[in-house]
């Protein structure tokens, strides 16, 4: 079937970058005023729930978003599964209403436009570098003092497309950081974006219009934060979205 699907698949990729390409351009000369001071990040937090609601709206993507527990007051501290590149394009129509930033690896920086975006307003990791490393957690802890929220994938990266949706180890970042903050953790699952936007790299696999299924389940509360390890946040956060994954929907 996927064979048939193959020409289906290749047309609806040529589209999609196509609008996204054309929106970043669009929204560059939007966004670009506000890259420089605190003020206009978030300014430019609103623009880019535009730019997502608009990429949703002219790719026929519809988000299906479960809210399973009520999230907190305060800032938090996002972590989800990371299946597809549709994960990040998404999570601002996700939490329109809960100003963030992302916390990715530095390789985004080498993209054109989008490495402008995440140098100026979201925190690279530099992992092959223990001084930047280290920096790059006092920019996330500041970031979350200041009242941001904070989005991790909590892999650390995409897993092998045929591996997908299973998940690889989560790395141990959000939740020294949820630790060291007092943060409470939202964990969000995002269920099928693997079979919308699968490899951009490779032409011939699925991408198609359809419903982005979202689960917001477990908020982890600064209470049970405090009471809890760094290895035991880890795998409750890890259970927490791996059974919405796999479960029947």
């Amino acid at each position: 079937m996927q064979k048939l699907l193959t020409p289906f698949f290749i047309l609806w990729k040529i589209y999609f970058w196509t609008v996204f390409v054309l929106l970043a351009g669009l929204f560059f000369f939007i966004i670009f005023p506000f890259l420089f001071s605190e003020k206009g990040r978030l300014e430019s937090f609103k623009w880019f729930v535009v730019w997502s609601r608009l990429l949703c709206f002219l790719t026929f993507i519809y988000i299906d978003k479960k809210v399973l527990q009520k999230l907190p007051e305060e800032n938090f501290i996002i972590v989800a599964n990371h299946a597809s590149y549709l994960d990040i394009f998404l999570m601002h129509s996700v939490f329109p209403n809960y100003p963030f930033v992302f916390l990715g690896k530095s390789e985004i920086l080498k993209y054109p436009i989008i490495g402008l975006y995440f140098k100026n307003l979201n925190i690279p990791v530099y992992r092959e570098n223990k001084i930047k490393s280290a920096k790059t957690f006092l920019k996330a802890k500041k970031a979350l003092e200041k009242g941001w929220s904070l989005v991790l994938f909590a892999e650390g990266k995409i897993p092998e497309v045929k591996q997908r949706p299973k998940m690889v180890p989560f790395k141990d970042g959000a939740f020294h950081l949820s630790r060291k903050t007092g943060k409470p953790i939202v964990c969000v699952s995002f269920v099928n974006n693997h079979k919308i936007l699968a490899d951009p790299l490779d032409f011939c696999s699925p991408t198609r219009p359809g419903k982005s299924k979202v689960i917001i389940s477990r908020v982890i509360s600064k209470e049970e934060v405090k009471k809890y390890s760094v290895e035991q946040l880890k795998n409750r956060c890890f259970s927490e979205i791996e059974k919405h994954l796999f479960a029947k929907q």
